[in-house]
C-alpha cells in the first residue's frame, strides 16, 4: 500500500445509463473474462485504504465486489449525481472521514497505478485548492479527481447545488477553482470503453 493510502477513500462511479451498450450496466459487462468493475477496483485498491462503488441499479451484484452507495437521484442523472451520492455517504459517516476522496469512472479499466499519489501531490503543493483533476493533451478529465476532505456537509451541499444548476463536474470544478494535474505521459492508462467495439478493441489489444 502506498504512503498516505490509509487516508484515501477510492470511489468508482458506476451509475451510467449504458446508452451506447444497449442500456446494459456497463460496470458489469465482461472484459477479458471478468466484470469491468473488477478492473477498476484492482487498480485502485493498492492506492486506497477503503473502496466504494456508486451505482443506481444491480446494487446487490456490485456489493459482491465492494461496499456500494445507491445513487438515488432518479433515472440516470449522470456522473454529477454519483458525486452527490459519494459526498452524501461522507456526510452520513462523519465519524470516519478520509483525508482524501479519489474518484474514477467505471469505464476506464486501467487508470494509472500512481493516480492517487500524483493527484494528492499536486493538491498538497497548492494549499488553497480543494480538488485536483487529470488533464491530458489540454483536455480536462474531471471524473479522475481527488478532493481534500474537511467539511463533509459543505462538500455534499456544493455537489447538490451543482447537480441542480448544471449537472456538470467540469463546471463544478471551475466554480471551486480546481487545479489540473498533467498526465500526458500516461499514454495507455485512460482507455474509455463506451461501446461494444471499444470492449472488443481493448480485448484484442490486451488479450
Amino acid at each position: 500500500m502506498c504512503v498516505g493510502a490509509d487516508e484515501t477513500l477510492g470511489v468508482v462511479l458506476a451509475g451510467g445509463a449504458g446508452s451506447r451498450v444497449d442500456g446494459a450496466d456497463k460496470g458489469l459487462l465482461p472484459l477479458c473474462g471478468r466484470p469491468l468493475i473488477e478492473c477498476a477496483l484492482e487498480r485502485l485498491r493498492p492506492q486506497c485504504d477503503r473502496m466504494l462503488i456508486v451505482a443506481n441499479r444491480n446494487i446487490d451484484v456490485y456489493a459482491r465486489h465492494a461496499p456500494v452507495v445507491h445513487d438515488d437521484n432518479g433515472g440516470h442523472a449522470g456522473p454529477m449525481a454519483g458525486l452527490v451520492a459519494a459526498f452524501g455517504f461522507l456526510e452520513a459517516n462523519r465519524h470516519a472521514l478520509p483525508r482524501w476522496l479519489l474518484t474514477v469512472p467505471v469505464d476506464c479499466p486501467d487508470p494509472p497505478c500512481d493516480l492517487a499519489a500524483r493527484l494528492r501531490t499536486r493538491l498538497t503543493k497548492n494549499a488553497d485548492a480543494r480538488c485536483a483533476y487529470v488533464q491530458r493533451a489540454d483536455r480536462p478529465q474531471p471524473l479522475f479527481a481527488i478532493y481534500r476532505i474537511d467539511d463533509a456537509a459543505a462538500w455534499h451541499a456544493s455537489a447538490r447545488a451543482a447537480l441542480r444548476k448544471h449537472a456538470s463536474p467540469m463546471r463544478w470544478h471551475a466554480e471551486m477553482g480546481a487545479i489540473a494535474a498533467d498526465f500526458d505521459d500516461a499514454f495507455d492508462a485512460f482507455h474509455n470503453l463506451n461501446t461494444p467495439e471499444d470492449f472488443r478493441d481493448y480485448e484484442r489489444a490486451h488479450g
